[in-house]
């Protein structure tokens, strides 16, 4: 079986034409004078195009006492400006056959729609409105506030693994913002006001801290036209500072948790590690780590499965995860689910011995080069996405990478040497930078 699926994107991928396998994506980059950086990407093989604004604030911008803010403001941008009444912008982007959202970060908060080619002059020149002009009143924050609140309730108070998760995270980080969730705490959201949204939108909603994606049916010329033509004549935000967020200090204790809450119907042990980000010009140790997930917890044919779930039956799911695109320091993740029968705390012995085995034994090639036959698959179609190829590079720039870096880490990760994995995994898997959690619905600990 593994065999044939190896040979089978090995197959995939030979048929690709040699062209597809070595073009870079059709990325070009430039920068208005007021500092707000442009990337376009071409793709006419439809009339549509995608417009998009990512802000270099994210939750993990935010003033101790405000958590949820970034948020709050995200919703809040969707109100009135000076020239448009409150929810007219939807509106507009709907009766022009298009969609649009938001999305909120620990590291951005981005605005997108996505139109017709030939209606993008009209999503500049509204989305640039609204970087400047927004208008609020103390309704619209009353209003919006019980939204937000509503949505942690559905979110994150009805799920006993979101309210796991906070704690966990909050574990995790002792000084960092990370250590805050994204939505915010309760009691800090019912505190939001209008002077706390405001204060974040007048310092981070400046074109010097946004950077522009368009991409699809659209010219580099085009893009530029338009850009300067709404965007351009907004001045840059001189009090804007470099991003200083509180960062960790060296972990030397290991921590642990139990959250028992009765509506867990499956138990399970989860454990994240301090791990290093992605770093511009320096992205191979994020890569090594990237790998080491995909080994260990990326599928059907990954270590952990294969030992605990189809050898010794010891799981009814395990995983491995790591994301790389983060500012700063992020963590790397081990899940176990216990099969039936099985304590937490043997799930857990036996998640641990399997993970020292594999660094004892090393890294099987050829389940190593089955990883980067599919991820050069992977890269290659995803291309067919103007969408997809947007938020990767919009999601790394306002993690501090740059373009040459989101370029450079398809060959970065081709590069993973078993070598390379066992020593990330070395690194990583350090328990004074751990938290260990199980979440249980019993009382008794060890069930």
């Amino acid at each position: 079986m593994l065999r044939r699926t190896s040979l089978a994107v090995a197959l995939s991928v030979a048929a690709l034409p040699a062209q597809a396998q070595e073009m870079q994506d059709p990325v070009t980059t430039f920068t208005l004078d007021n500092g707000m950086e442009v990337v376009v990407i071409e793709d006419d093989r439809a009339p549509a195009v995608l417009h998009m604004v990512w802000y270099r604030a994210g939750s993990a911008d935010e003033n101790p006492g405000s958590s949820g803010v970034a948020h709050f403001l995200e919703h809040l941008l969707f109100k009135g400006t000076e020239k448009r009444a409150s929810g007219e912008f939807s509106k507009i982007v709907a009766a022009n056959g298009g969609t649009d959202n938001a999305f909120t970060s620990y590291d951005y908060t981005g605005y997108f729609q996505r139109v017709a080619s030939d209606r993008l002059d009209l999503m500049m020149e509204m989305e640039s409105d609204r970087m400047v002009n927004l208008q609020l009143d103390e309704d619209d924050i009353a209003t919006e506030r019980d939204v937000i609140i509503e949505e942690r309730n559905s979110r994150v108070e009805n799920d006993p693994g979101a309210l796991f998760s906070e704690q966990r995270n909050a574990a995790q980080y002792l000084n960092h913002r990370y250590g805050v969730p994204i939505i915010g705490w309760r009691h800090e959201m019912e505190a939001l006001d209008l002077e706390k949204a405001q204060a974040f939108y007048d310092l981070n909603y400046s074109p010097n801290n946004a950077i522009l994606i368009v991409a699809g049916d659209v010219t580099l010329q085009e893009a530029r036209t338009l850009a300067e033509k709404h965007y351009g004549p907004i001045p840059a935000n001189p009090d804007l500072q470099e991003r200083a967020r509180p960062q960790e200090p060296p972990q030397t204790a290991e921590r642990r948790l139990v959250f028992r809450d009765p509506r867990v119907a499956q138990p399970y042990v989860l454990r994240t590690y301090l791990a290093p980000e992605r770093d511009p010009g320096a992205q191979e140790k994020a890569a090594a780590l990237v790998m080491l997930s995909e080994i260990l917890g990326g599928g059907q044919t990954s270590v952990l499965t294969q030992k605990l779930q189809f050898e010794t039956q010891k799981a009814v799911y395990t995983s491995a995860f790591y994301d790389a695109t983060s500012l700063d320091d992020t963590t790397f993740g081990l899940i176990i689910v216990p099969a039936e029968g099985l304590s937490l705390q043997e799930a857990e012995d036996a998640l641990d011995a399997t993970v020292a085995q594999f660094i004892e034994d090393g890294v099987d090639e050829k389940q190593l080069e089955r990883i980067k036959f599919q991820m050069k698959a992977d890269q290659i179609y995803a291309r067919d996405s103007a969408e997809s190829i947007a938020r990767r590079y919009g999601g790394a720039m306002t993690a501090g990478l740059t373009v040459e870096d989101v370029q450079a880490w398809p060959e970065v990760l081709q590069a993973v040497t078993g070598e390379d994995v066992i020593e990330a995994a070395r690194s990583v898997f350090d328990r004074r930078k751990s938290v260990t959690g199980w979440l249980m619905a019993s009382e008794e600990v060890g069930q």
